[in-house]
Parts: structure tokens; C-alpha cells; sequence
């Protein structure tokens, strides 16, 4: 049986995020991905961009072997083995091997507790160099508002499944960061209603 997994969403956004990355990021820039998913976008980013080394990762073991068989599919140079992490772990296990340029985190604020998005930005400030990227992708609130009815339906959504899930506040994401030495720097807006933040490690 195939352990490719597979999300329509991932051929509608990819080339919007790609280009804010490709705007944020250097030509050569060592990158690591948190809550991967399927691995889609990890072989799509490090196809573009073959001067980004590109690490995915992911706390579910099947993700992981989904990211795995993308990458076999595809075989690059410049992307390296899938890593389990838990972005609300304290402790990644990359901490001692190198700094990162960029940490990436597509569609898992809203759909993960708070402590992965406090996780995610405690992570940031270990592991990301000074001046390094934190970017983030998903459905985000404004001033407590969202921004389409069609986010306000996902929301509810999202509480259904599971109450600790949810549409979140840019203002309290920029402030978990800002606690952790990341400064909100862009915000961009993208297709089907989502924002791209961009953060810059100090």
C-alpha cells in the first residue's frame, strides 16, 4: 500500500507561499518544517529551490512515512529524512545539531492546542539563528474578528472536533512570539481567506 498521503489544499497554496517564502527567505537558507503532514510541500519547496536544504517533520508516525515516500518519489539532494517532532515538546532534538535559518508551520495553529503554537514559538528561539524566519500559514483572526464568514463556519468547525482547536487571534500569536524574541514583520494575505506571518528571530 502506498503511505503517500495527499491534501487538495496543498496544490492550491503552494505557489502563493512559496512566493512569500522566496521573498523572506535567502537563496541558501537551511530550513526546518514543523507538522509537515503529508510531505507534499516539502518536496514542492526544495524542488524550487534547490539552494534551501529542507528538513520536514511531524509527530505522526504515518505522516512521517508519507513524507518519506514523497521524498522517495522525488529523490532531491537538498531534502533530508523526516524528523518526529512534537512542536509543543520541549525539546526538539535538532537543538544541538545547528541553528535554522527558517522554521515553517502551514495550517497547524488552528488545528493543534494553544501549547503547540507556545511550543512553536519556544522552539523558534532555540533553534532558529539571529535574524532567521519563523513563517506561519493558516486562518487567523483580526482584532478578535474573523476575516470571512467562511472562517467563522471553520471555526465552529474546528470546536466540534475538538474544543482546544480554533481560528486564533493574530494578536495573541504575535505576542506568544514577541515572548520569545520574534518580531511580527509581515502579514500577507493569501487565497481561500488564510494569512501568511512572517517573524524575525532578534
Amino acid at each position: 500500500m502506498d503511505p503517500r498521503r495527499t491534501a487538495p489544499s496543498t496544490a492550491r497554496n503552494r505557489e502563493p507561499i512559496l512566493a512569500v517564502l522566496q521573498r523572506a527567505l535567502p537563496a541558501r537558507a537551511l530550513v526546518l518544517e514543523v507538522a509537515a503532514g503529508a510531505g507534499e510541500h516539502a518536496v514542492f519547496f526544495a524542488h524550487a529551490m534547490p539552494g534551501w536544504t529542507w528538513t520536514a517533520s511531524d509527530p505522526d508516525p504515518d505522516a512521517c512515512a508519507s513524507i518519506a515516500a514523497w521524498a522517495g518519489a522525488a529523490p532531491l539532494p537538498n531534502l533530508a529524512p523526516p524528523r518526529a517532532i512534537d512542536a509543543a515538546a520541549p525539546a526538539w532534538g535538532v537543538e544541538d545539531e545547528t541553528l535554522f535559518d527558517a522554521l515553517v508551520c502551514i495550517n497547524m495553529i488552528h488545528i493543534a492546542p494553544w501549547e503547540a503554537t507556545l511550543g512553536l514559538m519556544a522552539g523558534a528561539e532555540r533553534i532558529l539563528r539571529s535574524g532567521g524566519v519563523l513563517y506561519t500559514y493558516g486562518a487567523y483572526k483580526r482584532g478578535g474578528r474573523h476575516t470571512a464568514p467562511s472562517n467563522e463556519t471553520f471555526d465552529v468547525w474546528l470546536k466540534q472536533r475538538d474544543p482546544r482547536f480554533g481560528v486564533r487571534d493574530i494578536e495573541a500569536v504575535e505576542k506568544a512570539a514577541c515572548a520569545r524574541g520574534l518580531t511580527l514583520e509581515e502579514i500577507v494575505d493569501m487565497p481561500a481567506n488564510n494569512l501568511s506571518l512572517v517573524f524575525r528571530r532578534n
